[in-house]
C-alpha cells in the first residue's frame, strides 16, 4: 500500500496484483491477469469496439434477486471465476411503502424508493468535501424558461411517454410532478433528435428519478445515427446538440439488448457535447463481456474538437447495493474522449468482463476500469475534488483504466482520494491506476493507496 500526497511521479515498473475478499462478491482464487498489448481501436465509428449483449453472468451463477418493495439488495456474484454480474437489480417489485417515496420520506431522512427493491440515499449527490473550481462551460444551465414542462402537478401526470416526447422536442425540459420526489418509469429510451438543439437541457430540480426499470437504456444521443437526423457532413465532429443532464437520478438503466450502439446503461452520448451535473447514477448496467464495451452509467464518444465531457458533483453508485456494472468502466467509459470529473463520488462500481483488451486467448474480453475506462489517443483525464473507492475489476485498473494508444494522453489528479479499489493488475505508476509507463500522471494534494 502506498499513500501519495505529492505531484512526484513514481518510477515505472511497479506491478501490483490485489485479490481481496469483499462483502458483495465471491472472488475466485487464481484469476489470471496480464499487462495488455496495445488495444485495437476504431475511434471514429460511433459505438465502435466491444461485443454487444453479452451474457448475464460472468464467472458463476448469480445470487437471488432482492425482495420486492423498499429495501431490496443487490444480488451478489456466485462462486467461481470472477465477479458475478447477474442479479444486478431486484426487479419486478413495486415502489416502497408510500409509492414514490419510501417509508420515512426524504424529509425525515429516509430513502427514495425507485421500485424493484432499490433505494436512493437522501441528500445531494457528489462529494461534499470536494472544492475543485468548476469552469464556466461546466456550470449548471439556465432552465428558468423551459421549452417543455413534463407533468401537470401530480405524479401520475409525469409518465415515461411524456418524458420521451419532451426529449424528442428538444430545448429545455423541466418537471411539474408535485411536491415530492417522483419516479418516471421508461420502457424504451428517450432519444435526442440532432436538429432540436443546439442545447438540450434536462433539469429534474432534485426531485425526479428516471428509471429504466432494468429493461432499457434511459437516454440516447448520437449525431451519426441517421434515424435521429443528420445535420452535418461531419457527424463525428460537430458542436451540437449540447446535452446537459442536471439535478436528476438515473436508476436501473439497462443497455444489454443494444448491439449496434452498445454500452451506456443509463446514457449513451456520441457527438456534440455532454455534461452531467448534480446527478446520481445507481444500478445501471450494460453488456457483461467484451473487450471495449463499457459505461455501466455513461458512455461518451466523439466530443466536438476534443473538448472534455464534464461530470460535476455527481455520484456513481455511492453505496454497496447501488453500483453500476458493465464489462468495462463500471461508471464511465469512452473511446478517444477527454473527461473532467469534479467534486464527485465514484464508488462500488464493477467491471465484470474477463480477459482485458485485446481479449486474452479463450476469453470474451473486458474487466477493466472499475470506476473509469478511458481509451483512445490524445486525451486527458482530469479528476479533482473526487473520491474513487470500492470499485472492482477482473482485469486491469480497479479505479481507472487509461490507455493512450499513441502515447500522447495524460492524467491529472488533484485534491482527490483513490483508495480501496479492488482487484486487477498492471499498475506501473500508482496503485489502482492502469496506464502505459510513459503516460504523464500528475498528482497533487491527493491520496492514492
Amino acid at each position: 500500500m502506498m499513500v501519495r500526497s505529492v505531484s512526484q511521479r513514481q518510477s515505472p515498473g511497479l506491478q501490483i496484483a490485489r485479490l481481496i475478499a469483499f462483502g458483495l462478491v465471491s472472488w475466485a482464487a487464481g484469476c489470471a491477469s496480464h499487462t495488455p498489448a496495445e488495444p485495437d481501436r476504431d475511434a471514429a465509428a460511433p459505438g465502435s469496439g466491444g461485443a454487444g449483449g453479452g451474457v448475464n453472468e460472468s464467472g458463476g451463477t448469480s445470487g437471488g434477486a432482492g425482495s420486492t418493495g423498499a429495501g431490496g439488495l443487490l444480488a451478489t456474484g456466485g462462486a467461481g471465476g470472477g465477479l458475478g454480474a447477474g442479479g444486478i437489480v431486484a426487479i419486478g417489485g413495486k415502489p416502497g411503502s408510500g409509492g414514490a417515496i419510501a417509508t420515512g420520506g426524504m424529509a425525515g431522512g429516509g430513502q427514495t424508493g425507485i421500485g424493484g427493491g432499490s433505494t436512493v440515499p437522501a441528500g445531494a449527490p457528489g462529494n461534499p468535501d470536494g472544492h475543485a473550481t468548476v469552469p464556466p462551460d461546466a456550470q449548471l444551465e439556465d432552465s428558468s424558461k423551459p421549452t417543455t414542462v413534463v407533468g401537470t402537478g401530480t405524479p401520475d401526470s409525469c409518465t415515461g411517454d411524456a418524458f420521451i416526447a419532451a426529449v424528442a422536442k428538444g430545448g429545455v425540459i423541466t418537471f411539474n410532478c408535485g411536491p415530492d420526489t417522483v419516479t418516471i418509469r421508461l420502457s424504451k429510451p428517450a432519444k435526442v433528435f440532432n436538429n432540436k438543439g443546439p442545447k438540450i437541457v434536462i433539469d429534474g430540480a432534485g426531485k425526479v428519478i428516471l428509471s429504466g426499470e432494468a429493461v432499457t437504456r434511459i437516454l440516447y444521443m448520437n449525431t451519426c445515427d441517421e434515424n435521429q437526423v443528420w445535420t452535418t457532413s461531419h457527424c463525428d465532429n460537430q458542436d451540437s446538440p449540447q446535452l446537459t443532464v442536471q439535478n436528476l437520478t438515473f436508476a436501473n438503466g439497462n443497455s444489454k439488448s443494444e448491439t449496434k450502439y452498445d454500452g451506456g446503461g443509463a446514457i449513451y452520448a456520441s457527438g456534440g457535447r455532454f455534461k452531467a451535473i448534480n446527478s446520481r447514477f445507481v444500478n445501471n448496467v450494460c453488456a457483461d463481456t467484451g473487450p471495449d464495451v463499457g459505461g455501466g452509467a455513461i458512455r461518451v464518444l466523439q466530443q466536438y474538437n476534443g473538448l472534455p465531457a464534464y461530470v460535476v458533483a455527481c455520484t456513481f453508485g455511492g453505496a454497496a447495493a447501488l453500483g453500476n456494472v458493465c464489462s468495462n468502466g463500471g461508471a464511465l467509459s469512452s473511446i478517444g474522449v477527454s473527461w473532467t470529473v469534479l467534486n464527485s463520488i465514484v464508488s462500488y462500481n464493477r467491471a465484470v468482463g474477463n480477459g482485458g483488451n485485446p481479449a486474452g486467448s479463450g476469453t470474451p474480453g473486458g474487466g477493466s476500469g472499475g470506476g473509469i475506462y478511458n481509451d483512445g489517443n490524445t486525451m486527458t483525464l482530469t479528476i479533482a475534488g473526487t473520491i474513487v473507492q470500492f470499485n472492482m475489476v477482473n482485469a486491469f485498473g480497479s479505479a481507472i483504466f487509461f490507455v493512450s494508444n499513441d502515447h500522447t494522453g495524460k492524467i491529472v489528479i488533484d485534491g482527490s482520494t483513490i483508495t480501496n479499489n479492488i482487484g486487477g493488475s498492471w499498475y506501473p505508476t500508482y496503485p489502482q491506476i492502469s496506464n502505459h509507463e510513459d503516460t504523464p500522471v500528475t498528482v497533487t494534494n491527493s491520496t492514492i493507496k
